[in-house]
């Protein structure tokens, strides 16, 4: 009976494993941790190993999938077998002996195959299956730092990977944010690039390669020699950095000082920009390596670490659900703080719901957290398992209704409102911008960030982003000084000019000329600004029948009145200049080139309307004057006023004739 369970559970873990590997490999998706991965993995191992039961789809013994893209298939000339591994360095130490051996990076991205002849590029194809990959030769040639032309001119087959390295990554999110499939990570990120149809894509997503071997089946000693380098790892790494390719960071390294060096690793990895899993170590000597052979799975030359994971049991206090613009809800997992790797951390993402339940998760229960690559928080193991969370059915952000979808086999929670906070980045961005409210430190990427973490569901929100001090200050790309300055800017914003506010609030058509002119015909008064109609603001200049009924539906849509009278108990309108006598009246200005008297050129626009001016931005027929310091330069806007016979202004001549 024992043997038929164990020969049931190995099935069981096939499957789960299988289907996990082509959900991250294939569809870019996580259905579980790389931890609870490796941890179902080592007991496929063990159980094979017990009862000698092997069975022929089993993760052991085949090395991935069948490629799936219209991409073209092109056979590897040796199969791409993956690493044995440990997370032991006594471990390494033992395996590696007597020999010298080569540390490097792991590196976490998309493992390429590029194939040189005649000193040019001329082939590149994804690992894929291992056997089969997708021929991605124009992606390869748009790689930032990959060389289409090499001094070596005979044939030449490298193997690397093809990475996005964390800064590039945190600068493109945003971008990436607002298109259909949101990257979580550079890996994701990287394997959508290099797969894309149109290279024009990959070109813009600043993919790097590293390479980290050689095939050497395709090399005898006689070719080695021609070549100008010994039959060693670190040979063949010298002799490819000469050839204008990067090469994985790497050490030569013994039994003896082994431990020195992956731990000279780890210090590194938590600043390093490129994304990596763990480290490779492997024979320096490739015919000492090569003689040993492979299992069926396995190289024997080489062998992978993957760091031993520092694990914290601590109290599972809450799941917040974070929405995205994309309508994505992602739970997250809040804690009792704990230190992991040097640092305190108190939340972890859950992913998605697939990974939530199979955590079977209730409140207070024992879990233990870590840091996956010692980076990521992430939760490993439920060890009370009272599984009595519920699924939200109103989004945490609009409170509209929710909705569970299958993708790919993941379950993944929806909100369906789409006037949703979450889902209007676009109008947050607007409100903290220069000439709106003017809040410095708040990009569209990290109001997402605050939006996904339920910082901030509507714009009163950003007033009190200081009681999420400990949260924010531990953000990627913050910390306390950004974080003061930040709250220094907030409160900035408290005083605001009314038009100001007005164009802030995202009004359709409303910009803050229009703000200006309505404050200004209604002499500051709020009260009647709100309560306005069509027929009074038609009556402005400028204001026509559209925007007057946009500015108008707006005050009348009761939520949005709700938030406005919100915004109005944190905020104080600034006392409105008085106007000077009004020697500008009726005339209309255009800017040009650079200001020398004013601090910039939207200073200039408000003396100018001051005094009863109005800027615009193009010349016309309808411009009286145009103010350029460079009077005598042949700029299309001088060209054009020429023509027209508009007279061109320094700032010394506007001034007189704004003084009359």
């Amino acid at each position: 009976m024992e043997d038929l369970n164990k020969g049931n559970r190995i099935k069981e873990l096939v499957a789960l494993l299988n289907k996990a590997s082509k959900a991250y490999y294939q569809q870019d998706t996580e259905i579980m941790s790389n931890l609870e991965y490796d941890k179902l993995y080592d007991e496929l191992v063990s159980l094979e190993k017990d009862t000698g039961i092997v069975l022929a789809n089993s993760p052991t013994v085949n090395v991935g999938y069948e490629v799936l893209s219209e991409l073209p298939k092109q056979q590897h000339p040796s199969p791409m077998l993956s690493l044995d591994k440990t997370k032991e360095v006594s471990a390494l130490a033992d395996w590696l002996g007597a020999q010298e051996g080569v540390l490097s990076w792991k590196l976490d991205g998309l493992t390429v195959v590029l194939t040189y002849e005649d000193g040019e590029l001329k082939n590149a194809v994804t690992r894929g299956n291992g056997e089969v990959g997708e021929v991605i030769t124009n992606n390869a040639k748009t790689f930032e730092n990959l060389p289409g032309k090499i001094p070596f001119k005979g044939r030449l087959v490298i193997r690397g990977e093809a990475v996005i390295k964390y800064s590039d990554f945190n600068r493109m999110n945003e971008e990436i944010a607002q298109s259909e499939e949101k990257y979580k990570n550079p890996r994701n990120l990287c394997s959508g690039s290099v797969r894309q149809l149109n290279n024009e894509i990959t070109a813009k997503r600043h993919v790097n390669f590293f390479a980290f071997s050689m095939v050497a089946d395709i090399l005898d000693e006689v070719q080695i020699k021609e070549m100008g380098f010994d039959n060693t790892v670190i040979g063949r790494f010298d002799w490819l950095a000469k050839q204008g390719f990067d090469v994985v960071e790497h050490y030569t390294v013994s039994a003896t000082n082994i431990a020195d060096k992956v731990a000279f690793f780890a210090e590194k990895i938590t600043d390093h920009d490129v994304p990596s899993d763990g480290l490779v170590l492997s024979y320096n000597d490739i015919a000492y390596g090569k003689s040993l052979g492979t299992t069926a799975k396995f190289p024997r030359d080489s062998i992978a670490f993957k760091w031993a994971d520092e694990l914290a049991e601590t109290t599972l206090l809450s799941v917040e659900w974070s929405p995205s613009r994309t309508g994505l809800i992602n739970p997250v997992a809040i804690f009792e703080p704990v230190e992991l790797e040097g640092t305190t951390v108190s939340r972890a993402s859950l992913h998605n719901v697939s990974i939530l339940r199979a955590l079977h998760l209730g409140l207070n229960d024992r879990i233990t957290v870590y840091k996956a690559n010692m980076i990521i928080p992430q939760v490993a193991e439920n060890l009370t398992g009272s599984d009595n969370l519920e699924l939200p059915d109103k989004c945490p952000a609009c409170n509209g209704d929710t909705t569970l979808k299958d993708e790919n086999g993941v379950q993944v929670l929806f909100c369906m409102n789409p006037e949703c906070p979450a889902k209007q980045i676009k109008g947050f961005a607007h409100f903290v911008s220069r000439n709106a409210m003017n809040i410095d430190g708040l990009s569209e990427a990290t109001l997402e960030k605050l939006i996904d973490m339920g910082l901030i569901k509507s714009l009163p929100d950003l007033f009190h982003l200081d009681v999420h001090r400990d949260v924010i200050v531990n953000m990627e790309g913050f910390g306390e000084k950004s974080f003061d300055n930040l709250i220094a800017s907030v409160d900035a914003a408290r005083n605001v000019s009314m038009a100001k506010f007005i164009y802030s609030l995202g009004i359709s058509g409303i910009g803050l000329a229009n703000a200006k002119v309505i404050v200004a015909h209604f002499n500051s008064d709020f009260d009647s600004i709100v309560n306005t109609d069509v027929n009074e603001l038609t009556g402005i200049d400028g204001i026509g029948e559209v925007l007057a009924a946009a500015f108008v539906d707006y005050f009348k849509d009761e939520k949005k009145l709700s938030m406005v009278k919100k915004l109005l108990t944190e905020i104080t309108f600034e006392k409105e200049e008085e106007k000077g006598e009004q020697t500008l009246e009726g005339k209309v200005f255009v800017i040009t080139g650079s200001v020398e008297q004013f601090a910039n050129r939207d200073e200039l626009k408000n003396y100018i309307e001051r005094l009863g001016g109005k800027v615009t931005g193009s010349v016309s027929k309808k411009t009286n004057y145009l103010i350029n310091n460079d009077v005598t330069s042949n700029s299309s806007k001088n060209k054009k006023a020429r023509e027209l016979d508009i007279p061109i202004l320094s700032e010394d001549d506007f001034i007189k004739l704004a003084k009359g």
